[in-house]
């Protein structure tokens, strides 16, 4: 830890290897997808305060959600902007532990959240009558609280190991922030127990809560085949299908990032792969949950028609 403290002070993000033009052309579109990030999460989880109707598990897990998609994208996105503007900035070496940290802990929550509300429609549509007693406020805030200790928990671990390593070669790091595996090709020792330590990590957060989440869609998909109201079906399929995109879009960018073979993706086409689970996850989360949701559209509907109604009086 001492011997890193004095060997290395910085890092210098390179970013991408593009023109000038196509970096501000980047620069603002990526800056118009992060407002949209944050007005997007921001307008749900006005929405889910304002609205009563909102006030249940679904939406309370949805929430949590959008607050972690929020600070996911705050934590990268404004580095890679600045980066774009100015190429190979640098950034100091607690400053990238930081970053390593929060974007660990968030990307493992988000994991285990996904888990949990895969978990919530499942009850709710296979045991509808229990699901009051089953999905009480106490388990909620207890399954929370419990994905946030272990997302952190996690993180902590792989931040812990990187520390122990020495960084003698050249300080840059071929990416947009301080990725996990970006920066452990800068040690010059042995990180074979990292490489270890991620890959039995993703198969706890990322092979194993997707495991979980088809068996649930599957009990779910085999109990709105049984349901005899064309409504019913139609509702209950809305809503899991718009929670199977958001799955299938994170948790399928994250495992080719972290458990394909390093051959089959070189260094660029990781960038890209981060964007999808850093920045457009994020973004599009909003756009599938606010489309797909007749709750959400709903509780939109009801705050523009009081705001409307209140101006008009």
């Amino acid at each position: 830890m001492e011997g890193n403290q004095t060997m290395v002070t910085e890092f210098t993000l390179l970013g991408f290897y593009l023109g000038p033009r196509i970096q501000m052309l980047l620069f603002g579109l990526f800056s118009l997808f992060f407002a949209f990030t944050l007005l997007g999460n921001g307008a749900i989880l006005g929405l889910i305060s304002l609205d009563s109707r909102l006030h249940t598990p679904m939406y309370f897990f949805l929430s949590h959600l959008a607050i972690v998609d929020v600070a996911y994208a705050c934590n990268t996105v404004p580095r890679m902007l600045l980066n774009l503007l100015s190429p190979a900035t640098p950034i100091s070496f607690a400053g990238c532990m930081t970053q390593t940290f929060l974007f660990l802990s968030f990307a493992h929550t988000e994991c285990l959240l996904l888990v949990v509300m895969s978990y919530d429609r499942y009850v709710a549509i296979c045991h509808p009558l229990r699901y009051s007693a089953i999905m009480s406020w106490r388990v909620c805030v207890t399954l929370l609280m419990t994905s946030w200790a272990c997302g952190s928990l996690l993180a902590l671990v792989h931040v812990s190991l990187i520390l122990r390593l020495p960084f003698c070669g050249p300080h840059e790091i071929n990416h947009f922030f301080c990725e996990l595996l970006s920066v452990l090709k800068l040690a010059c020792a042995d990180t074979r127990l990292n490489q270890v330590v991620i890959f039995v990590a993703s198969v706890f957060v990322l092979v194993g809560p997707l495991c979980l989440v088809l068996v649930s869609y599957t009990r779910i998909l085999f109990s709105i085949l049984r349901i005899q109201a064309a409504e019913g079906r139609r509702k209950a399929f809305s809503t899991c299908s718009s929670h199977l995109c958001v799955v299938g879009l994170f948790f399928g960018s994250a495992i080719v990032m972290y458990m394909a073979p390093k051959s089959q993706h070189p260094e660029e086409q990781q960038k890209v792969l981060s964007l999808f689970y850093s920045l457009f996850n994020p973004m599009l989360n909003t756009l599938i949950y606010s489309l797909r949701s007749a709750e959400v559209r709903g509780a939109l509907r009801r705050v523009l028609f009081k705001e409307s109604h209140l101006q008009t009086e």
